[in-house]
C-alpha cells in the first residue's frame, strides 16, 4: 500500500472512530492538528509521512477516556498500523508520538524523541490555545463535571501525572495549570510563532472574564 492510500485510509479509521465526540477531541479536533502538523512540519523538514499518521492516531485511545490508561492510544495505533502493513521503523515512530504527545502536568517534562513528535505535540497544543482552546476547554470541564471557576481554590502547578490526571479543579483553573504554559512549551521556531496571537487572546478572554465576574 502507498503512502497516500496510507494516510487515506487512517483518515477514514479514525474519522469513523471519533466522530461526534462531544468533549473537544473528536474528528474535527484531529483534522485541525493533521493540518498545522503539516503546516508546521512542512517549514521544519520533518518526515511527513510519520508526521501526517502521528497527528491522526494521536488520539485515537486518549488516556482520559480509558481509566487513566497511558498504554491503550499506543496499543491501538501499532495494532492498526501492522494492518496495513506499515514499515516496523514507522510504526515505532508513530507509536512513540502517541505515547509521549500528551501534557502531564505544569512541572512534569514531556519532551519529544524526534522532530516528527515536537511538530506532531506543537500542533496539539496549538489546537488547546486560542478561541478552539477556550471552547475545548470548557467542553471538557463541563464532561468532568468541573465547576466554572472558584475565587477561593487556588490554581495546582502538579508535580506528577497522577495529580495531574486525577485533578478535579475547576475550569478556569485549567488556564494556569496547562494552558498559559503552552506558548514556552512549544518545541519549534514554528509552532511558537502560531501559538503567540493564540496566546495573547487567551489572556484577553481572562480579562474580560474576571471583570464581569467581578474580581
Amino acid at each position: 500500500m502507498n503512502q497516500a492510500a496510507i494516510i487515506e485510509r487512517t483518515k477514514s479509521y479514525v474519522r469513523e472512530t471519533l466522530e461526534g465526540e462531544g468533549t473537544g477531541h473528536d474528528w474535527w479536533h484531529i483534522q485541525r492538528v493533521l493540518n498545522n502538523a503539516v503546516l508546521i512540519g512542512e517549514k521544519e523538514g520533518a518526515d511527513m509521512l510519520v508526521v501526517q499518521l502521528g497527528a491522526l492516531l494521536h488520539d485515537i485511545a486518549d488516556f482520559k477516556f480509558h481509566g487513566g490508561d497511558e498504554t491503550v492510544g499506543p496499543r491501538v495505533a501499532k495494532e492498526w498500523l501492522e494492518q496495513l502493513h506499515v514499515t516496523p521503523s514507522i510504526i515505532e515512530r508513530v507509536v512513540h508520538i502517541v505515547k509521549d504527545i500528551s501534557f502531564k502536568g505544569a512541572n512534569v517534562a514531556t519532551p519529544m524523541q524526534t522532530l516528527e513528535g515536537k511538530v506532531v505535540q506543537d500542533a496539539d497544543r496549538l489546537d488547546a490555545l486560542g478561541a478552539i482552546g477556550i471552547a475545548r476547554t470548557f467542553a471538557y470541564g463541563g464532561y468532568r463535571g468541573n465547576e466554572l471557576h472558584n475565587p477561593e481554590q487556588a490554581p495546582v502547578m502538579h508535580d506528577t501525572f497522577e495529580a495531574y490526571k486525577n485533578s478535579n479543579g475547576t475550569t478556569i483553573n485549567h488556564f494556569y495549570e496547562k494552558l498559559l504554559l503552552l506558548k514556552e512549551l512549544m518545541n519549534t521556531s514554528t509552532g511558537k510563532a502560531l501559538a503567540e496571537e493564540r496566546h495573547r487572546y487567551m489572556e484577553e478572554f481572562l480579562t474580560q472574564f474576571y471583570r464581569e465576574w467581578g474580581d
